[in-house]
This record gives C-alpha cells, structure tokens and sequence, in this order.
C-alpha cells in the first residue's frame, strides 16, 4: 500500500489495478489481526499497526465528512454557488425518462452525461428542456445547462466524440467545463487490465485542459479509472478532486447496486468546492456524482 505508486504497470498494468481497488487493499488488516490470534503471538500482532498506519495515512481523511454544510440536499445548502452534476446515464438505461427526471431534481447549474445514446436522446431532451435551456448538440457525451454556453467544441480524445468543452457564462463569470468518458477498460486472462485506449485518451484530455486560457476550470465524467491510478496523473495533477477537498467517504459510484471503486470524477481548477456526494441510484450502472463550488 504505501509503495503503489512504485508498482509498475508492466503488459498487464498491475499497478493501475491495484491502485483502482487501493482501499480495498485495508481488508488484509483484519485477516492479518485474526491471523496473530490463531499464533496468540503479540508480536504479530503489534506488526498489524504497520500496514494499519499506512492505510490510515492514504484514506484516514477521506472517512471524515468534509463538505461545508450537511443536509439531504447539499446543493441546496453546500455553501456555493454553482453546482454541477455528471452522470454515465448507461445507454442501455430502462427508463432514461426517470433518469432524466431525477437530474433535473437535482438542481445543479450544469448536467455532464456520459453514454447517451440516439434512441434515448429525445427522453432527455424532453424532461430537461425546461430547466436546462443551454445544452451543447454532441453525440455520446452532452452538457445541459441553465447558463448560456459558448465555445461549444468536442475535445478529440478518441476517433469518435467522447469528450466536450464549452465555457459556462455563469453570473459569477465564465468557467470552462469538460465533460469526458474515456475509453472503457477490461481485466482479462490472457490481457491483464486493458487500459492503453483510456491512458492515451486521458493524455489527450490532459493536453487539451493544459492549454485551457480560463482560470476556472471544471474536468468531470465517467474516467473508467480512479484518482489513485497514477497512469491518470495526466490530468489529475492539473486538478483538485472534490470529492476528496469537500465530500464524505470515499463516495463510490461502480456498480450502483453495490459500488466499491470511485471512477466518475468531478476535478476542479481555480474555485473552492464547498461539498461533494453521490445522488441516488437512477437506473443505470453508476451513481451521479455533484460538487457544490465556489466562484
């Protein structure tokens, strides 16, 4: 645990696996204590503290709740004054209308959808028009928005749209918003943790957010990897996680039935984020992930 960022990818890209189930890596605690009592060894047992002390160093502050003020709907109350939304709606969603219906409850000043698909694309439309007039015309990921958009452009992070920037003309001034789903990835026998396509896509998101000339800048989507893996540093570097500045918990969102890694992001750039949460399920595979920032 305390050595991840050393372990290498290599043709398998371990580490990147690794470090996308790192918390997780905090369960061999309990195996090593029930261990040292079989052995009734106090030594043993007084060696737990060890990786005890390393896991709490990486996630102890993530346990606490950070956000700025805690309700049932932070976005109401968080503190800020714009929130923003993303959400990998799943094109293969039962009832995108529901889905849509429980985002624009949501209030956030700005939607981020991943995965929407042709067919349930007037669904959408239809259930978000009137709170949401702004709304950028790209395929696959698209941004909704109760402020004007300007600049509206997708970003070339893979040979078909995965990924849209468009300047927010927010009250408090303009912000540049990207809305990415980078490359899906596998674990298989034979291949290991396939990641070069998303790896290569965040180096191209990464570019794309380096050269960005406005100081406010919001990076959010579906990431197909956590903040932990290194071979997204990339992008991570450049930005503040705000779930990590301002959420509770580790706030996992994959599956949504039983979620247990984090890989939808909201990273933040040149603003305060007040809080962070994941709204309730929508009937896709991943939970919506919101952050309430500060202009």
């Amino acid at each position: 645990m305390a050595l991840h960022p050393w372990i290498p990818n290599g043709a398998v890209n371990l580490g990147s696996l690794f470090q996308t189930f790192l918390p997780w890596a905090g369960l061999s605690i309990p195996v090593l204590l029930l261990a040292a009592a079989v052995r009734r060894s106090r030594l043993a047992a007084v060696a737990v503290l060890a990786p005890v002390a390393v896991w709490g160093c990486l996630f102890g502050g993530t346990l606490t709740d950070k956000r700025s003020e805690r309700s049932e709907r932070p976005e109401r109350s968080g503190g800020g004054n714009f929130t923003v939304v993303s959400h990998n709606v799943d094109e293969e969603n039962p009832d995108p209308a529901r889905t849509a219906r429980a985002l624009a409850a949501s209030d956030a000043d700005v939607l981020a959808l991943e995965e929407m698909s042709s067919k349930a694309t007037p669904a959408y439309e239809r259930e978000l028009a009137a709170g949401y007039p702004y709304r950028s015309d790209t395929l696959g990921v698209r941004l909704w928005s109760k402020h004007p958009l300007s600049g509206v452009e997708a970003v070339p992070i893979m040979p078909w749209t995965r990924a849209v920037r468009a300047t927010v003309e927010t009250p408090g001034g303009p912000v540049a918003v990207f809305a990415a789903h980078l490359a899906s990835v596998r674990v298989t026998p034979d291949a290991g943790f396939t990641t070069a396509r998303r790896n290569e896509a965040a180096r191209k998101l990464a570019e794309a957010v380096r050269a960005e000339p406005l100081a406010r800048v919001v990076v959010m989507g579906d990431f197909n990897g956590t903040e932990q893996d290194s071979a997204l540093r990339p992008v991570t570097s450049q930005l503040t996680s705000a779930q990590r500045e301002a959420g509770a918990g580790f706030g996992f969102t994959w599956p949504a039935r039983f979620p247990v890694v984090r890989i939808d992001q909201i990273l933040v750039k040149g603003m305060g984020v007040t809080s962070a949460w994941t709204l309730p399920a929508t009937g896709s595979d991943h939970l919506p992930v919101a952050a309430s920032l500060r202009l």
